[in-house]
């Protein structure tokens, strides 16, 4: 250990994390039980053993529940970390405190896991040696000018991407795969496509580490990044430089606004690496184990468990709920993030009691947090404990990840009969949900594939999952995909199974974008990326989930048809708005803003038990826009639609699923010349009127 040692003083209470000050650098922690508190400080990220062990004597270094120490003279970059004895009658008062464990600061920016060794620290007794580190960089970031992109909700199309995996595969061609600066190298593809926002996977720093022994005995490794240790910080592993990880993800952003693309974080802030019981001790439990997690009421040495993952954050205990908002802010503010999607929402609803709140204090903060007002903020309304919250999440301005839309879209395009009315109300925003509430059109963010479950090729390619790959016997995954394998499972090489496949895709894409409310597609679906049926890719940090960019030329059919379809929606305002149809023109003289049919106009066959079609005409926003007439058919035979008349006008085809191109500019356009219009066994076929 160097000899070297730095002067002390009393140091702030009131600045949280490490901050550097006139003369050194200010360290502050919360922790209520602690008894004896100290403050490591290491030459290098890496190093096996600090250079000098500061002591807190709480009458000088304590103020409340707070432990704050100045230390002079520090340079950068600051290695440090905590370590803190107290209580340890876990059934009793909860707490975990363990005087050999070396803490992260909760707070800390930056963090290095070179040497982190999981199952150490989930074992009593000393892990110094294979502890992260928490880092200190001075911010001397320039934005050049950078601004949020402030695109309302019912504007964007949402990609939703993994960083690593975006760019990690060699046909990538990027110079630092898997990182954010290989983002970078990609955007003229992300705008060749037409995306207005990223949503990516997490990025906050987790442990990949956090999977079950089976798994990591396979090799494998927490892909999917679900399992969040550091609120502050970027995930060490997407950088090229530890240090200089948060500059990194700041020139991505600052980039992505460049192009005009938005930025929206997947959050996890309903549970954290540190697990259940029998997990590690990072940060978090060996600070605050007794009021940051829910705690069985009879033996508080047990974790009450609502998202599968060990343990619950207890969201709505006044401390955590200031730390969570804290946390957001800081990616608001200095990161210049434009979203956030809540990984398992509901359970943020739940009280400290553990039932769901209408008025959950960290929710509500978050939607009228003036720092957030204009930021996009999604909930996945629901936990793993039972509480769905689809349509009734607390709060107003919450948009959802809408499951309705996705089991209704997936149900009707692979052909089971009677969901007509339910598809309407899906396509039409899902007024049903959102509607009598007060709520928007823009609520409802809809999707018919995510990182959760089955790629679009797969969704029409398995009728059963396939994830023995993952090391649990196949047990882990959805079961309920509302999939179909258009025949076989699987590959093939069968032309006919194939071509069928192909138009299912392009159905499910076109209906999505054709919807009322904020479209998110998968990365990767555009081009086709199979998983083989994996439907849990979470520990898959190899080709299963990679991005094969190759499959932009093998596929080029269905990315350029991707790529024209966001284009439409992008043409058409009556795609986007931010209202609700009623049926009555939205302007004088106008026709109505929608108006359902069947196969006869007028004619939706909404309680038909066998129905699998269904037809609907859209007025233009203005009139300066042309009318859409849309003709859903999911029957496995071609079927006859009449044509609505509107005086002045006539129909050209736009869209046709069974066509070859499937999306056409209005100049190469054929022009309806007859009052009906048959349409192919499984396809979707649009309309412009002009």
């Amino acid at each position: 250990m160097s000899t070297s040692h730095h002067g002390i003083e009393p140091g702030s209470w009131d600045l949280y994390g490490a901050t550097f000050v006139n003369g050194g650098v200010n360290f502050c922690c919360f922790s209520r039980h602690a008894t004896r508190v100290e403050l490591l400080l290491f030459h290098e990220a890496d190093s096996p053993e600090p250079y000098q062990v500061i002591h807190l004597e709480p009458k000088q270094h304590r103020t409340f529940f707070f432990w704050h120490v100045l230390v002079q003279d520090l340079a950068e970059p600051v290695c440090y970390g905590w370590r803190m004895d107290g209580p340890t009658d876990t059934r009793e008062s909860g707490c975990r405190f363990d005087r050999e464990k070396l803490l992260l600061d909760p707070w800390c920016t930056a963090v290095c896991d070179s040497r982190w060794d999981r199952q150490q620290a989930a074992r009593p007794g000393d892990n110094l040696d294979t502890a992260m580190r928490s880092l200190l960089v001075r911010d001397n970031y320039d934005w050049e000018g950078d601004q949020h992109q402030h695109r309302p909700l019912t504007e964007t199309i949402i990609y939703e991407m993994h960083v690593g995996g975006f760019t990690r595969h060699p046909s990538a061609d990027t110079r630092y795969p898997g990182t954010f600066r290989a983002v970078i190298e990609k955007i003229p593809y992300l705008q060749s496509l037409g995306i207005t926002h990223v949503e990516l996977l997490p990025v906050m720093a987790f442990d990949r580490q956090d999977v079950p022994p089976k798994t990591a005995a396979m090799g494998l490794s927490n892909y999917w990044g679900y399992s969040t240790h550091s609120f502050f910080a970027p995930h060490p592993h997407y950088a090229c430089n530890v240090a200089g990880a948060r500059d990194e993800f700041r020139d991505m952003v600052k980039a992505l606004h460049r192009a005009g693309i938005g930025v929206i974080l997947d959050v996890v802030y309903n549970h954290t690496a540190e697990g259940g019981s029998d997990g590690p001790v990072m940060n978090f439990k060996g600070m605050n184990n007794e009021g940051f997690y829910h705690l069985d009421f009879l033996d508080r040495s047990q974790y009450r468990d609502y998202t599968g993952c060990g343990n619950t954050v207890n969201c709505n205990h006044p401390l955590v709920t200031r730390y969570l908002i804290d946390s957001l802010h800081y990616w608001a503010h200095d990161m210049h993030v434009d979203g956030f999607r809540f990984d398992l929402a509901s359970a943020m609803a739940r009280g400290e009691d553990g039932n769901p709140q209408v008025h959950a204090p960290v929710l509500w903060s978050i939607e009228l947090s003036p720092e957030l007002l204009r930021a996009h903020i999604i909930a996945e309304a629901w936990d793993a404990a039972g509480l769905y919250q689809v349509g009734d999440f607390p709060g107003f301005r919450w948009a959802e990840w809408n499951g309705h839309y996705r089991d209704v879209i997936r149900a009707f395009v692979r052909g089971d009969a009677g969901l007509i009315r339910d598809v309407a109300t899906r396509i039409a925003g899902s007024s049903d949900l959102y509607e009598g509430r007060g709520r928007l059109p823009a609520n409802s963010v809809n999707f018919v594939t995510c990182h959760d479950g089955f790629t679009l090729h797969d969704l029409v390619s398995y009728n059963d999952k396939h994830n023995q790959s993952n090391g649990e016997d196949n047990r882990d995954g959805h079961d309920h995909n509302l999939s179909w394998n258009c025949g076989v499972e699987g590959p093939t090489d069968d032309p006919q199974i194939l071509a069928l496949r192909q138009r299912q895709a392009k159905n499910l894409m076109a209906i999505l974008l054709l919807s009322q409310g904020a479209p998110m597609l998968l990365a990767g679906d555009e081009m086709l990326r199979t998983q083989g049926g994996n439907n849990n890719s979470y520990c898959q940090d190899n080709d299963v989930s990679w991005i094969d960019w190759r499959l932009a030329d093998d596929n080029r059919d269905m990315l350029d048809f991707t790529r024209a379809m966001i284009a439409f929606r992008r043409r058409h305002p009556t795609l986007r708005r931010n209202r609700f149809l009623s049926g009555q023109p939205d302007h004088e003289g106008g026709l109505p803003d929608i108006r359902w049919h069947g196969l006869e106009l007028e004619q939706p066959r909404w309680d038909d038990a066998d129905s699998r079609v269904l037809a609907f005409t859209l007025a233009g926003l203005d009139a300066d826009e042309e009318p859409l007439h849309v003709m859903l058919n999911m029957w496995q035979e071609s079927v006859r639609f009449a044509l609505p008349v509107i005086d002045g006008r006539g129909w050209f085809k736009a869209i046709d699923t069974f066509d070859a191109p499937s999306v056409r500019p209005p100049a190469e356009q054929p022009r309806i010349g007859q009052t009906h219009l048959q349409v192919a066994a499984r396809s979707v076929v649009v309309l412009e009127a002009r």
